[in-house]
């Protein structure tokens, strides 16, 4: 009888050491699957890492249940022997992974309760520093030729188009749809690489890589592809080890990215911008970038910078900044007064958009009270590189409520309104927004006062909206005369007509010897009603665009000189 005890006894003990072998050895297989495909920083602050070891226990657990159920079934018929067996393998093998598993879910816990706001809220108010610029100052006058005309999707939807016009690409490659905007070679553009069109395609075509990226100029509208010796190796599209995140978590375990961008370096060579998050406050509070990794797209070789080259431009994602913005406004005056009484509480209204300044991309969004309406109280611009923040006093009209002005004016053609852009024309805070149609093609374009959002012009190119904003300005007493470029005419008066136009008398003047036309309202000068055929004046009047029509002239002012 004790022979058979002890036999069962060590037969118990075999497989319990069997179990457990066998138990790793699926926890460390099915482990290694899901690192493969979740990516987890190996990191104490990655919170992937607690839920990584936790299914790990779970599996372990999971595994060991199960190769131990079955060992109970060899313990022969006895109950006691089969009781024996699971509180043995209870007592053995679940019980210290069990232990681990609470020590992790605890951790995580405890880790976001000492993250919280609620604990922190200087702290987190002093993730980001911001500064009280002057607009007129700060942001300089663009010339027509550095003025972004379109936004993200009417960009993509150009590349797209142009990817489809590539007869020896487009049955193997396709647009990726993931583009970054930069300033290349001093132009504000958005870059993107092209995509494996399926599996199958990858497969035939992995071994050259992606063979070609896309350039699109925000200003002039183009889509170039851009054609490579060597084919990029290392992107989105890989499903594979040169999936560019897989890629850097096998080369750098230990660090947590954000969202890899695409980017050109001067020469035109193509590289992923993969910017390094670290938690500042507690264990998983306050994201904050410390430096990036530089990855070559078609070599793979990769480096790390705490200070990245002047080049990159995308080092802070828009919504990482507005993160610490709302944080920024949320608790100026402490935790308890954000949620009781908001006294000074400011938030980012929705959306953004991009200015490029000096060779760098600045983000750009309003900033409104936390009980939001239509009104804005400035205007905020990340530098996306570096991270400094400048504020813009500058009452008015939200992005949306500008939105919804610059639609009513072309309502009848039923374009719509993209995101506007912060310009400064005249020193005046303006919105600059593209109009489009269905089609997502930019048609016409408007500029709508910060301050005053009923002043609204429109154009169908880029200058001659501009000029009527001005104009409009100068009519309503915001601007002087001689902020757009002017010259002068003189001669005597051949003919004089006038027009009622939105509820105002204009006249207007041909002096002899021209077919052009020079008008003014009489709300402008009011002695113009004085005027007759046969009278001398000189005329100020506004030097016209190249493509606009130079047969009515718009007059600033005027002179009876005999």
């Amino acid at each position: 009888m004790n022979d058979n005890n002890d036999r069962n006894r060590t037969n118990t003990k075999g497989g319990q050491i069997k179990t457990t072998l066998m138990s790793l050895l699926i926890t460390v297989a099915l482990g290694f699957i899901i690192f493969y495909i979740k990516l987890p920083a190996l990191n104490l602050q990655d919170p992937g890492f607690y839920s990584y070891f936790a299914t790990l226990c779970i599996i372990y657990v999971i595994s060991a249940f199960l190769l131990s159920g079955r060992d109970a079934m060899e313990g022969g018929s006895d109950p006691k022997v089969k009781i024996h067996i699971w509180l043995r393998f209870i007592r053995q093998q679940c019980m210290p992974v069990g232990l681990l598993f609470v020590v992790i879910v605890a951790g995580a816990v405890i880790g976001q309760v000492v993250s919280m706001p609620i604990f922190r809220a200087a702290d987190y108010r002093n993730l980001l520093t911001v500064e009280t610029g002057s607009f007129s100052e700060d942001v300089e006058e663009m010339s027509f030729d550095k003025i972004p005309t379109l936004d993200q999707t009417s960009a993509d939807f150009l590349a797209d188009r142009q990817m489809g016009t590539l007869s020896d690409m487009v049955s193997q490659f396709e647009y990726s749809w993931d583009s970054t905007q930069i300033n290349y070679q001093g132009n504000p553009v958005r870059v993107s690489p092209i995509a494996y069109a399926d599996m199958f395609k990858w497969v035939i075509n992995r071994g050259e890589g992606l063979p070609a990226y896309i350039v699109v100029d925000m200003v002039t509208q183009e889509a170039n592809v851009v054609r490579l010796e060597e084919g990029i190796k290392y992107s989105f599209s890989e499903p594979l080890n040169r999936n560019i995140n897989r890629h850097l978590r096998f080369q750098y375990p230990t660090y947590m990215f954000g969202t890899p961008e695409f980017e050109l370096d001067d020469a035109g060579q193509p590289y992923w911008i993969a910017p390094r998050l670290v938690k500042t406050i507690g264990m998983f509070g306050g994201t904050d970038v410390q430096g990036a990794v530089l990855v070559n797209a078609i070599t793979g070789e990769s480096q790390y910078h705490e200070e990245v080259p002047v080049w990159v431009d995308s080092l802070y994602n828009p919504n990482l900044l507005l993160q610490q913005y709302t944080y920024y406004g949320a608790f100026t005056n402490g935790f308890i007064n954000s949620i009781l009484g908001q006294r000074d509480v400011t938030m980012p209204t929705q959306g953004y958009n991009y200015i490029a300044m000096d060779d760098d991309v600045y983000v750009y969004t309003g900033v409104t009270s936390v009980n939001s309406d239509k009104s804005n109280l400035g205007f905020l611009l990340f530098n996306q590189r570096t991270k400094e923040t400048s504020f813009y006093s500058a009452p008015g009209a939200t992005e949306a409520a500008a939105q919804q002005s610059a639609e009513g004016v072309v309502q009848d053609l039923k374009y719509r309104a993209s995101n506007p852009i912060l310009l400064n024309i005249a020193n005046q805070p303006t919105f600059f927004i593209p109009l489009k149609d269905d089609t997502e093609l930019v048609k016409m374009y408007a500029m709508v006062n910060v301050a005053q959002y009923q002043i609204v012009a429109t154009g169908n190119t880029v200058s001659e909206c501009e000029r009527m904003y001005i104009k409009m300005l100068n009519e309503k007493n915001i601007i002087v005369p001689e902020t757009l470029p002017q010259t002068n005419a003189t001669g005597t008066v051949e003919e004089i007509r006038t027009a009622v136009l939105d509820g105002n008398t204009y006249y207007f003047l041909r002096l002899m010897g021209s077919e052009t036309f020079y008008s003014i309202s009489a709300a402008q000068n009011q002695s113009i009603v004085t005027l007759d055929v046969g009278d001398v004046v000189s005329i100020e009047y506004i030097i016209p665009d190249e493509t606009e029509d130079s047969s009515i002239l718009d007059m600033y002012s005027f002179e009876m000189i005999g």
